[in-house]
């Protein structure tokens, strides 16, 4: 039903598109290529969370409306999403979107922007209400209300009340239901999408209102390969968002689909866009050893505990007043530490113990059915008799395209001594969810702050979009020959014989990035790492492709999509190795400290593709929130949970 649904809105797009062929402005090409030619007045790159909420929205202020995605929207990576989603309604016991604030300061060690924390925890409670009367299932209390468990890093009262119950979730499959509320609510207000198309570069144009502006400095519109049939999409409009997801495909273990490759971040760097804090990956505690598939945090929410190879629950040890529920990274330090010190569980003593035995079986048959399912098939395990063996796993990407808290994009200039000189807002450009960077996260997201980040923000992209355009506006005009470059690489990779299959490359980057990027971090490896994912940048000129089709080319397209991955990774290891400090995520045993006066600043990581340099520089935090009457800045102090 959705499927013919979405293929109905795609028919009616096809009447009002131009199709041309660009041999004749490319002789230098081996392929004959023909580009089909749309004008919409906004484009969303993107169907997860945050790419339906920003398409519905922008639908349903009357804006004629493009959604490109290279899977059919229910198969977005959101779908995997299991804990739920933050908000401060108040169901459990008595709340304040400021404490949320405050915890997520704290969450973020002080490299979150505390204007955009300010704003997403403000309209957190709003957007969830939306989603219900966007008709989400979410579980519910006997009294009908919105069912809200215990998450990690959450708290009362700016941390002096206890543990918060702020977690609205449907079971354990939260963003299963979102996503498939968002795509069900988004086709009824006309939509079109452009299902398992693959986006392959902005398309950048001079910004007509600012008369200084030399360079191609304002978006409008985006390159797309039907990977069904082989035609190019040129897609010419005012404004584009990108929703496209993290890169957690660049280490080798993950929780994130395969599909998780950094397509937004690469797009938006070959635009001359920054990667900004790549260096802040989340490990998630509990990756399923061996496996590495999810195992929520909602887990120890309902009441799940770590158990090392003495039967301890050591993170009574390492977070005395939030245990099993501090902030992942405190967590997936305190687990890498037990393992290190002889404590892990198994014949090699490589992993710990998740359980949840203990808890009714009723209990977890009605909150986490999705986790005992999971369990039984990766883990082989009976959830209600046995421990699941768990592993710190990569599960998120706290940086990303650098924006405001109205999800517009940021361009930073710099002075001639290569400090920090302005950040103005890229015409036309916008990004929301794991993709972008408000930073809400800083240098560490707290769970279930995702799902929150991508409706909040997906949301905020279209009421941005709707103040500042109107629909029906004239789309800015495309250079002469636009998106010819993007279609030179395409061909290029199609007819590339070199002698290293697309496999082979990504799987030295990912081991490179898993061993020299890991949870903990040293100067040496960093440094080592830095050398490693340098000359696997330098080996993918030596890339072959084996199959010259274009249709449902899937070696063509994972060679696309390892070129996007390769920037990311590369931006990831340089910025980490730059900084010297420990701060959330980043890990550094040589400098085990945070050090607010030298490093409480943004990383901006610049990567050419041409070259294959990574270059890093620094934007400020900013240390001010929307309404200082309304919610006061959060002064830094010592994290402990």
């Amino acid at each position: 039903m959705l499927r013919q649904a979405a293929a109905q809105s795609m028919r009616k797009a096809l009447p009002r598109t131009i199709t041309r062929n660009f041999a004749s402005a490319a002789p230098e090409m081996k392929g004959d290529y023909t580009i089909v030619d749309h004008t919409y007045d906004a484009i969303v790159v993107g169907a997860g969370g945050a790419g339906l909420r920003a398409a519905m929205g922008l639908s349903e202020a009357g804006f004629k409306t493009a959604c490109v995605t290279k899977l059919f929207p229910t198969r977005s990576h959101t779908v995997a999403a299991q804990g739920g989603v933050n908000a401060a309604l108040g169901n459990m016991s008595s709340d304040d979107w400021r404490w949320h604030m405050y915890d997520t300061v704290k969450g973020s060690d002080w490299l979150g922007d505390q204007d955009a924390i300010h704003y997403m925890c403000r309209e957190a409670p709003k957007a969830v209400l939306e989603l219900e009367e966007f008709g989400l299932p979410f579980s519910r209390t006997e009294e009908g209300k919105i069912y809200q468990r215990a998450f990690g890093g959450q708290s009362l009262e700016f941390g002096k009340g206890g543990q918060a119950h702020r977690c609205a979730c449907a079971a354990d499959r939260t963003g299963h239901a979102m996503l498939h509320t968002l795509y069900g609510r988004s086709l009824a207000f006309d939509t079109t999408y452009f299902i398992e198309y693959f986006a392959m570069d902005l398309i950048m144009a001079k910004d007509d209102n600012n008369e200084n502006s030399n360079s191609n400095s304002a978006c409008v519109g985006v390159m797309a390969l039907n990977m069904e049939d082989g035609t190019i999409h040129r897609i010419n409009a005012k404004n584009t968002v990108l929703a496209t997801g993290g890169y957690g495909r660049a280490y080798f273990s993950c929780t994130s689909a395969h599909t998780c490759t950094g397509d937004g971040n690469a797009m938006a760097m070959r635009a001359g866009l920054a990667n900004q804090d790549p260096e802040f990956v989340q490990f998630h505690p509990t990756g399923i050893y061996g496996a590495g598939c999810l195992i929520t945090e909602g887990c120890r929410g309902e009441g799940g505990i770590l158990r090392n190879s003495e039967g301890e629950r050591f993170m009574e040890r390492f977070a005395p007043s939030a245990k099993d529920l501090a902030s992942r990274d405190v967590v997936s330090r305190a687990m890498t530490m037990e393992i290190r010190d002889g404590r892990g569980v198994g014949p090699k003593k490589d992993h710990c113990y998740l359980h949840l035995d203990h808890l009714p079986a009723e209990l977890l048959a009605e909150r986490l059915p999705g986790i005992s399912e999971t369990a039984a098939i990766f883990a082989g395990v009976d959830v209600t008799k046995e421990p699941i063996p768990v592993l710190p796993t990569v599960h998120y990407n706290m940086g990303g395209v650098s924006t405001n808290h109205l999800g517009e994009c940021l361009k930073t200039e710099f002075n001639e001594d290569g400090s920090w000189k302005s950040d103005t807002v890229v015409p036309g450009l916008f990004a929301a969810g794991e993709a972008a960077c408000a930073s809400v996260h800083g240098a560490n997201r707290l769970g279930a702050n995702s799902l929150l980040d991508i409706v909040v923000f997906g949301r905020a992209c279209a009421l941005r979009i709707a103040e500042i355009a109107k629909p029906g506006d004239p789309a800015p005009a495309m250079p002469e020959h636009a998106g010819l470059d993007s279609l030179k690489v395409l061909d290029d990779l199609r007819f590339a014989d070199g002698d290293k299959p697309t496999s082979e490359i990504r799987m030295e980057m990912q081991m490179a990035m898993q061993e020299n990027a890991a949870v903990y971090r040293t100067s040496e490896v960093l440094a080592e790492g830095k050398v490693k994912i340098d000359d696997v940048v330098q080996s993918f000129a030596n890339v072959g492709v084996s199959d010259r089709s274009m249709i449902w080319n899937t070696d063509l397209v994972e060679t696309l999509e390892l070129r996007n991955l390769l920037g990311c990774a590369a931006t990831t290891m340089h910025s980490a190795e730059a900084r010297t400090e420990s701060r959330g995520a980043h890990a550094h045993e040589n400098f085990p400290d945070r050090d607010d006066e030298v490093w409480m600043k943004h990383t901006v990581a610049y990567f050419n593709e041409k070259t294959g340099k990574t270059e890093v520089k620094y934007r400020p935090v900013h240390s001010y929130t929307l309404d200082e009457d309304e919610c006061k800045y959060v002064h830094p102090f010592a994290r402990v949970y």
